[in-house]
């Protein structure tokens, strides 16, 4: 039954691993049976995420387990993301919810299993690549900006400021400790806990930015929607951004099709330029890669 995720975690683990990554990525369609399956790994934890009731746990976790020839797990949790609540059971040794992770050197705080979200989002690694080879000496503003991983690799990478935006205070707060995970100076980091809408005025104060990051989540309970509110965002970007500043913008819907950005930044945002589409992270391949994450690059004139 579980065949596929073995083979993945037989060639995974079959070397030291001490940086974070998706194992196995079912939800991709491409392993019949298994579409409800992702597996993750946060060093030193397996976290399983699971779209539907496991039958059989004990063959899902010896799938794993039988492959950890270097003794690197030291815990294997599940998650059930359709129950209410979102809860974890752990099938292996002891839980552990809280570890530090890497990623080409930088660490991350992850909270596997406590909330729905770990808190570092893999996907994404295409985008801090990207930062890790374009920030430096730019002043980047982080929309949306969850634990800040993103702002991370743009420091890391030499930029001159970065202004996290996200309206969780626990989000911003997390995001800091990443900060400082890394020894980045905090002088070089500015925080604006509020609501996006509310705040414009203090965002602009910042800039103006050669680097905008618009990375939504697609739907955020009395807050934002993709559809409703994405051209509110593009509309200001005329007044935060500098000359010829690179805009990067997300949309993680399987519903919506790949031009529904061009159009958005065409009517809302005519002085961006579209440049080019990033490409998926390998980790995460997809039978249909329109359906999946989405980040687009656009040029402000």
């Amino acid at each position: 039954m579980y065949e596929s995720l073995s083979q993945s975690a037989a060639g995974f683990f079959a070397s030291a691993q001490p940086e974070t990554h998706r194992v196995f990525h079912g939800r991709g369609q491409l392993f019949e049976g298994l579409e409800h399956l992702s597996v993750d790994w946060f060093s030193p934890v397996v976290l399983i995420s699971t779209y539907e009731e496991i039958e059989d746990v004990e063959a899902l976790t010896d799938a794993i387990i039988q492959h950890d020839t270097h003794s690197q797990i030291e815990s294997v949790l599940l998650q059930y993301r359709k129950r209410k609540g979102t809860p974890t059971q752990c099938l292996y040794k002891t839980p552990i919810n809280h570890c530090i992770v890497e990623e080409h050197g930088l660490k991350y705080e992850v909270q596997p299993g406590v909330n729905q979200n770990a808190g570092f989002f893999l996907d994404m690694r295409p985008l801090r690549q990207w930062l890790s080879q374009t920030s430096e000496g730019k002043n980047v503003l982080n929309l949306f900006a969850y634990t800040c991983s993103l702002s991370v690799a743009a420091l890391a990478a030499g930029a001159r400021q970065v202004v996290n935006v996200d309206m969780s205070k626990p989000s911003i707060q997390w995001g800091s400790r990443n900060h400082a995970l890394n020894n980045q100076a905090q002088r070089s980091v500015k925080s604006v806990p509020h609501n996006l809408f509310r705040s414009w005025g203090k965002i602009k104060q910042f800039g103006p930015y050669n680097t905008v990051i618009i990375d939504p989540p697609t739907r955020q309970r009395g807050s934002f929607d993709v559809e409703k509110n994405y051209g509110t965002v593009l509309k200001k970007l005329k007044s935060l951004t500098a000359e010829k500043a690179d805009v990067i913008a997300t949309v993680n819907s399987p519903y919506l099709t790949d031009d529904f950005l061009i159009n958005q930044f065409a009517r809302h945002a005519p002085q961006c330029r579209f440049r080019t589409m990033m490409p998926g992270s390998e980790e995460f391949p997809d039978k249909f890669p329109e359906r999946a994450l989405k980040i687009y690059h656009f040029s402000a004139k």
